[in-house]
């Protein structure tokens, strides 16, 4: 039995024909132009099922977007309609079919349908003077998981604004809304059993603001903010109305201290607790008793009943070990199960949850931790540290979803982080998003069935309203789409690129406050003939670009952009984007410090994080001061890892002073070197000691470490910095592995 359903716009944005490339995000598996063109006209006949939701879901965004009211147009012939239907098939399959007499969509499922109607609306909004080429689209997603992720525990977003949230993932084909429910800084879920949770958990008496070096906060109280179960019931059924699968994170065993503000005997020690005013990773966490298993059941019992989802997602991540040590009911658990340490006895916390969540009929899911000690037995995982925990996961026969920081973590700058306001740190703009395969090259075809797909996430400690949730998902979250249908195509990103600004105009109607980060220009710095260039490129014709070299606002009259701008000394490039006479993109700046270091070859003996590599080693040499506000695209970062790195003068070259810079930050796991050597040789392999510098000298500098090493002639350098190694108790993350961040290598 199939169900038909006629459709019709009449508002029109921008041009398309039979021989361009149609504006469509994610682009369909298959596209084949012929000759002819359906015309559309006000008499468009609307029919079909009228209690199916897909049909009043069209007609009301034709009446909402276009302020057409097709509903009492009619048809008893078959020319001038677009027909719909469906077959009953389980997939989310679609064919589209446009003809001189007709539109079709056929959907294999209600979720094909869905879609199918998501790329008729972009069709019908890309026509001009309701002419639509005459096309045939045969289209499927290639991973079953394509999702979207919002932390609402930091900063809390309303009901309407989660339903825009979930709205803009249907646009776009994803399909899974992760919803991060509870954290160290907030309860967001109604629990009857544990009223405590929303009346105490769901508030804090402050917030952190600005850049966390900042170390600043408001003074304001922040809640109590919690979502009812009706208000969640109702997003639910929002969301599977649009085919869009909820599913809640309720964090375990670490990131607990919202919970345990309302509940402190659930933790290893007596307390008292309170919601945390600053971000990062705290050492109190759930104490693995009974009483902490009985309360977790309760409350997971309340969750399932309203969420529907194969998938319940039990965070997992940075839990600190700290507490556990110190305790003695956990020392004596792991003697008593026979566990190795405190990670068997974190694999112990997760089997006995996942034990109990299987019983009901479902599945667990957890971030990448959930492999320490041993992955429960059907557990799913996360893969967000990278994709190592991914690729184990599928090399062992679970299921995974690839969520990589460098590539998939949209609370990342997408843009100079100069000229974008304050965001966590990292750098992921739009290309790099789109470049991401979530299928690690390391599996074979039988593991890669284990990937699920792909899934971006947005944490929002420094995103305080839903305007700027908007704008750090857009237009990354067109990326994210069409990675995850599996049609994206890095080697062209530019095309792609172009249709991201066509979906702009439609994204202008809704009045979204996307990031037009596509507009101002990227600096790069390359290596050139004896020292450096800044290479600048804009999405533009890059003939609008202005640039000045001594400081002064670039203008229409300043040095017209045709070659990357060589860098001798140290100087202030500015640049900016003039189009039609008038400025169109904001001004970037950026200052070089020149030294006998920059722009020589530089190797890393140990690479760093992938979230933190932007530039790979030459970022040490590339003139560029990091700015210790912004752990942007100007630092590498090493998690556990020395660095070592040698340079090659290229000559013998006389030298007194080395220098470099490093940070600290411990509320992130960010501390300061520990030590560090110069090295010099003449051979580039035998080297000798002229410098070194320990603990304390490097507190004392605060990170900005100048050596001395007297009148110096090699051809060589060498640099070992030591990472701090283990986080000492009493710090965030102790027990983790430290962060180093190094920045520019020079020499004087």
């Amino acid at each position: 039995m199939r169900r038909f359903l006629f459709v019709f716009s009449v508002l029109f944005f921008s041009v398309f024909s039979a021989q361009t490339k149609p504006n469509l995000v994610p682009y369909p598996q298959s596209v084949e132009f012929s000759k002819g063109e359906f015309i559309l006209s006000n008499t468009t006949a609307v029919k079909g099922n009228e209690k199916s939701f897909e049909y009043q879901f069209f007609l009301k965004s034709l009446n909402k977007n276009y302020q057409l009211d097709l509903s009492k147009n009619e048809r008893t012939h078959g020319t001038d309609v677009i027909f719909v239907s469906v077959d009953k098939d389980k997939k989310e399959d679609y064919e589209i079919n446009v003809a001189e007499n007709f539109m079709s969509v056929i959907g294999k499922d209600d979720a094909g349908l869905f879609h199918g109607i998501q790329t008729m609306l972009q069709l019908i909004q890309n026509s001009k003077d309701g002419k639509i080429p005459a096309v045939k689209i045969k289209d499927y997603p290639k991973f079953a998981w394509r999702g979207m992720h919002l932390d609402v525990c930091r900063h809390f977003f309303n009901v309407d604004e989660v339903k825009q949230y979930i709205d803009y993932l249907a646009m776009y084909k994803l399909n899974t809304f992760h919803w991060h429910l509870t954290d160290d800084q907030g309860w967001r879920i109604e629990i009857k059993k544990y009223p405590k949770l929303t009346e105490i958990g769901s508030k804090r008496k402050e917030s952190m603001v600005g850049a966390y070096v900042d170390n600043t906060f408001d003074g304001k109280p922040y809640g109590p903010y919690f979502y009812t179960q009706e208000q969640i019931r109702d997003v639910v059924k929002y969301a599977q109305q649009r085919h869009i699968t909820v599913v809640p994170e309720i964090e375990m065993p670490g990131h607990a201290l919202a919970a345990l503000s309302a509940y402190p005997e659930l933790a290893c020690t007596k307390g008292p607790f309170e919601s945390a005013t600053k971000w990062g990773v705290f050492d109190d966490v759930f104490c693995p008793k009974e009483e902490t298993f009985t309360f977790l059941e309760n409350v997971l019992d309340e969750v399932m009943k309203l969420f529907p989802s194969q998938y319940i997602h039990i965070g997992g991540d940075e839990c600190p070990k700290t507490r556990w040590k110190e305790c003695a009911h956990c020392q004596e658990l792991i003697k008593k199960n026979n566990l190795k340490d405190e990670h068997g006895l974190q694999s112990y916390f997760i089997h006995r949850i996942e034990k109990y969540v299987n019983s009901k009929g479902r599945k667990i899911i957890g971030w990448d931790e959930i492999l320490e000690g041993g992955l429960a037995p059907n557990a799913a995982v996360m893969s967000w540290t990278g994709i190592n925990g991914g690729i184990e996961a599928a090399k062992s026969g679970h299921f995974a979803v690839m969520t990589p920081g460098a590539y998939c973590y949209f609370d990342h700058y997408q843009g100079d982080p100069q000229s974008e306001p304050n965001a966590f740190g990292g750098f992921t703009p739009l290309d790099k998003v789109y470049s991401y395969n979530p299928v690690p090259s390391e599996l074979n075809p039988e593991q890669a069935k284990y990937i699920l797909g792909v899934q971006a996430n947005l944490w929002t400690e420094y995103i305080t309203d839903f305007k700027q949730v908007q704008y750090m998902i857009f237009p990354r979250l067109m990326a994210l789409s069409e990675v995850g249908w599996g049609t994206a195509d890095p080697e062209n990103y530019k095309e792609f690129e172009s249709r991201v600004i066509g979906q702009f105009k439609i994204l202008d109607g809704m009045k979204v406050n996307y990031a037009k980060s596509i507009y101002n220009i990227s600096g790069k710095v390359v290596p050139a003939n004896e020292g450096i260039a800044y290479e600048l490129t804009v999405s533009q014709d890059p003939a609008g670009i202005r640039y000045t070299t001594d400081g002064t606002e670039p203008s229409l009259d300043s040095q017209v952009y045709q070659n990357p701008v060589r860098v001798k000394k140290s100087m202030t490039v500015k640049s900016a984007y003039f189009e039609d006479g008038k400025l169109k993109s904001a001004v970037s700046s950026q200052e070089f410090t020149v030294s006998k270091t920059t722009g020589k070859k530089i190797t890393l003996e140990q690479q760093p994080s992938e979230n933190y590599s932007f530039g790979g080693a030459f970022t040490l040499v590339d003139g560029i001061i990091g700015n210790t506000r912004q752990l942007g695209k100007t630092w590498l970062g090493f998690q556990g890892k020395d660095v070592v790195a040698t340079i090659d003068l290229g000559q013998k070259t006389s030298f007194s002073e080395v220098y470099f810079n490093t940070l600290e930050n411990k509320g992130s796991w960010i501390h300061l070197a520990k030590s560090a050597q110069v090295f010099v040789s003449d051979d580039g392999r035998n080297f000798k000691m002229i410098k070194e510098i320990g603990t304390q000298e490097i507190q004392d500098s605060k990170g900005k470490i100048t050596l001395n090493v007297g009148n110096q002639t090699s051809q060589y350098i060498k640099l070992i910095i030591e990472n701090a190694g283990i986080i000492p108790a009493g710090n965030p993350g102790a027990d983790s592995k430290a962060w180093l961040f190094v920045d520019e290598i020079g020499v004087n």
